[in-house]
C-alpha cells in the first residue's frame, strides 16, 4: 500500500472589507513561501543554489499551490470596494485559488447588482455560488465537503437587518446537528458569546471579552455541531483559543478568530491550517486531547433554540419577516411564528429524538398530515409544487381544488401501505436519506449488506411513471450509490417488478462484487430460459445526451417512453451500459422475487432468495442503517 495522502491545505481570512488586491496578493505570497514548508525541504548546503530553488518552487507553486482553498468570513465587501470587485467580476484580474466567504454585505452598486443576480439562483447551491471563476458565496446555510474535509457554514449576521440570516438557516444547521459524522470546519462571521470563557487570557487581547461582535446563538449552535475548527471574524482581533472539550463527544474543538484584511492594529488577518479529515482518522487520532485542552466554554448556556435570556441589544438574531415561514392558513392578524414541524413525528407520529429534537412535534399537523394534507403546506403555510402536488392545500374535511382531491380508497391504501411515509406502518428507523421525490432506505431483510431501496415518497405503483423531476433525483441518488460502492471494489444492480397490482414502488439496489460483473447478464439469461422467456435490451452509448448523467439514465428515459402503465414490467439494470427487459403478459404467473432469487444464485447464497428469513433484529438494523449514513451526508 501506498503512503496516504497529505491532508489538505486551507487558508483562513478574517474580514476583507473590499481589500481584495491585497488579500489576493497576501494569499499568493504565502502559497510561495509555504512551499517549502510543506514539501519538507529542511536543507540547502549551498546558498548559490538558493535563487534557482526560489525560482523552481515559484513555478511549481503556480502550477500546482499548495492550498486547497481559501475560507473568508466576515464583511467581505465595502462601499470602497467598487473597483476591485469590478476587475475580478469583469476578469480584468484573477482569483489565484478557490475561495468562499460567507459575509455578502456592504459594498454598492456594481456588489448590489452581482449579488442580487446570485441571489435570483433558486434551488440549493451548499458549495456556493460562484460570483466568477474561483470566487463563491456562501449563502444561507448548508453542508458541503472539500479535499475530504466536511465544512458547515452559517453565512450572514444576527444583528444586521439587510444581511442577517434567517430562522431557517438556523433551523437547517440544528437539523445537520443530527446527522452523523464529525464536522471538520463550522464558519461564521460572528464569535459565540462565551467562547474565551475557562480559557488561559494572560495574554489575550481585551477585544477577546469584549462582548460586541458576538452572538449568543452561535454559542449554542458550536455546542450542538461540536466542529473541529469554528473560524470567525467581525471583531478584528486574532484569536487561537486552546482546544476545548465537547459535551458528548470525543474530539476538541479549537476555535479561530481572525483580523481584518489589512487592519492598521497589526492584527493576523490570515492564518493557514492542514486538518486531516475525520473521516479518515482513527478513533485514537480523533480523541486526542492536547495538554492544554479546556472544559467546554458553553456549558452553562440554554440550548433552548428560542431562549430569550440569551438574546441582549448586543447580540440577537434578526429575522426578516418576509422569509419567515408561517403556520397553516390563518388570517394575517392570528398567524404566530412557529419552529418548523419534525418530518419523522408528523409522518409517523414517533420521533426518535423525542424531547431533544430541534423541531415541533403537533398532533394536529401529525393529524392533518394523515389525512392526506401536504407538508410543505402544514410546515411553511405554502406548497411550491402548486397545482402538480397531488395532496391537499387546505384544513378542511372537504375539498374543493380537484387537483389536490383523492379518492377516499386511495388515502386508506396509503395508510396502511408499508413505504408511504404517512402509514403508521412504515418503519422510519429504515431511511437513510431523505430527497424531495425519493427516499432510500435499508431493504427489509437485505440479501447482503448496504442492499437499499430507492422508494418514491408518492404513492406509485412504480419508478417510471414517475415525473421528469422526481427521475432526475433518481439519477442522483444512483450516482451517489454508484460512487460508493466503487470505493468498495462493488458495482450495482438496480431492479424492479412493476406490476398492476403492485401497492407502491421500490427499485433494488445490491451490491455486487464487481469480480462478478462479467457474469450478471450471463445469469439472468439463463434464469429467463428456465423460465420460458427471453429478455429484450436497451442498450445505449455515453455521448447521447447531455442531459443525463449516466448512461443507463439514457436507458431509462427509453424504456418509460415505451412503458404504456397499464402493462407488466420486469426490467434489471446491468453495471454499464445495458438494460434487460421482460414485458409479462398477464396470464403468466411471474415470480415476485425474479431479482432477488437470480442474485442469491450468483451469489452463491441460493439460502437468502425470501427476504422474510433473512429479517434481522432492530438493533441489527439501527447499526447497518447507522453505518450507511455517514456514506451520504457528503453528498
Amino acid at each position: 500500500m501506498g503512503d496516504p495522502p497529505p491532508p489538505p491545505r486551507i487558508l483562513l481570512a478574517g474580514d476583507p472589507q473590499g481589500r481584495l488586491r491585497l488579500l489576493f496578493k497576501r494569499v499568493t505570497s504565502v502559497r510561495l513561501f509555504n512551499f517549502i514548508s510543506f514539501n519538507k525541504i529542511i536543507f540547502i548546503s549551498h546558498l548559490h543554489l538558493l535563487n534557482t530553488y526560489l525560482a523552481l518552487a515559484w513555478q511549481v507553486n503556480q502550477s500546482t499551490g499548495p492550498f486547497d482553498a481559501l475560507f473568508c468570513v466576515g464583511q467581505f465587501f465595502s462601499d470602497e470596494s467598487e473597483e476591485e470587485v469590478s476587475d475580478y467580476v469583469q476578469g480584468r484580474a484573477s482569483v489565484p485559488i478557490p475561495t468562499y466567504f460567507t459575509g455578502a454585505y456592504g459594498g454598492g452598486a456594481v456588489v448590489s447588482q452581482l449579488l442580487s443576480k446570485a441571489q435570483a439562483l433558486r434551488g440549493f447551491h451548499p458549495q456556493g455560488i460562484e460570483i466568477c471563476p474561483n470566487l463563491y458565496w456562501l449563502r444561507g446555510s448548508a453542508k458541503f465537503n472539500i479535499a475530504g474535509l466536511s465544512v458547515v457554514y452559517l453565512s450572514g449576521k444576527g444583528t444586521n437587518v439587510e444581511a442577517n440570516y434567517t430562522v431557517d438557516d438556523v433551523d437547517a444547521l440544528r437539523a445537520l446537528a443530527d446527522e452523523p459524522g464529525v464536522v471538520d470546519l463550522f464558519l461564521t462571521n460572528e464569535w459565540p458569546s462565551g467562547v474565551a470563557n475557562g480559557a488561559d487570557l494572560s495574554h489575550a487581547p481585551p477585544q477577546v471579552t469584549d462582548p460586541s461582535g458576538c452572538d449568543p446563538l452561535l454559542a449554542q449552535l458550536a455546542a450542538e455541531i461540536k466542529p473541529r475548527y469554528h473560524i470567525a471574524g467581525t471583531k478584528n482581533v486574532f484569536y487561537a483559543r486552546e482546544p476545548y472539550i465537547n459535551d458528548g463527544a470525543v474530539h476538541v474543538t479549537r476555535f479561530i478568530g481572525l483580523g481584518t484584511v489589512g487592519n492598521k492594529d497589526k492584527q493576523r488577518f490570515i492564518h493557514a491550517i492542514s486538518p486531516t479529515p475525520a473521516s479518515t482518522m482513527s478513533a485514537a487520532e480523533i480523541g486526542a486531547k492536547p495538554p492544554n485542552t479546556t472544559r467546554s466554554p458553553y456549558q452553562n448556556i440554554n440550548m433552548a433554540p428560542n431562549d430569550s435570556k440569551n438574546n441582549n441589544n448586543n447580540s440577537s438574531i434578526a429575522i426578516k419577516h418576509e422569509t419567515q415561514y408561517w403556520r397553516y392558513d390563518a388570517p394575517p392578524n392570528k398567524r404566530q411564528k412557529q419552529r418548523l414541524l419534525c418530518f419523522k413525528f408528523t409522518s409517523s407520529g414517533s420521533c426518535p429524538q423525542g424531547d431533544k429534537c430541534n423541531f415541533t412535534h403537533e398532533p394536529e399537523a401529525r393529524e392533518h398530515y394523515t389525512r392526506n394534507v401536504c407538508f410543505d403546506f402544514l410546515n411553511k403555510g405554502k406548497c411550491e409544487r402548486g397545482a402538480n402536488c397531488k395532496f391537499r392545500h387546505n384544513l378542511s374535511e372537504s375539498d374543493d381544488d380537484s387537483a389536490n382531491k383523492r379518492p377516499a380508497s386511495a388515502r386508506r391504501s396509503e395508510s396502511s401501505c408499508w413505504f408511504c411515509l404517512s402509514s403508521p406502518d412504515v418503519e422510519s428507523d429504515l431511511i437513510i436519506s431523505l430527497g424531495e421525490n425519493y427516499y432510500c432506505a435499508l431493504a427489509k431483510g437485505p440479501l447482503v449488506e448496504s442492499h437499499v431501496l430507492l422508494v418514491p415518497i408518492e404513492h406509485s405503483p412504480n419508478t417510471l411513471i414517475m415525473t421528469s423531476e422526481a427521475e432526475k433525483e433518481l439519477e442522483k441518488y444512483k450516482n451517489v450509490l454508484s460512487v460508493y460502492f466503487e470505493k468498495q471494489e462493488k458495482c450495482v444492480v438496480y431492479f424492479e417488478y412493476a406490476f398492476q397490482n403492485n401497492r407502491h414502488a421500490n427499485l433494488q439496489v445490491v451490491p455486487i462484487p464487481a469480480s462478478k460483473a462479467p457474469h450478471i447478464e450471463k445469469i439472468f439469461n439463463l434464469a429467463s430460459n428456465r423460465l420460458g422467456f427471453t429478455f429484450s435490451s436497451i442498450v445505449c452509448t455515453e455521448g447521447e445526451s447531455e442531459d443525463d448523467s449516466t448512461t443507463n439514465g439514457l436507458g431509462r428515459k427509453e424504456l418509460r417512453s415505451k412503458f404504456d402503465g397499464k402493462s407488466s414490467l420486469f426490467y434489471v439494470e446491468l453495471p454499464g451500459n445495458k438494460i434487460l427487459v421482460h414485458s409479462v403478459d398477464d396470464n403468466d404467473k411471474f415470480p415476485v422475487q425474479f431479482g432477488r432469487e437470480v442474485l442469491a444464485g450468483l451469489l452463491g447464497m441460493p439460502d437468502r432468495a425470501d427476504w422474510r428469513k433473512c429479517k434481522l433484529s432492530t438493533e441489527e438494523e439501527k447499526e447497518m442503517v447507522n453505518a450507511l449514513k455517514p456514506a451520504f451526508s457528503q453528498f
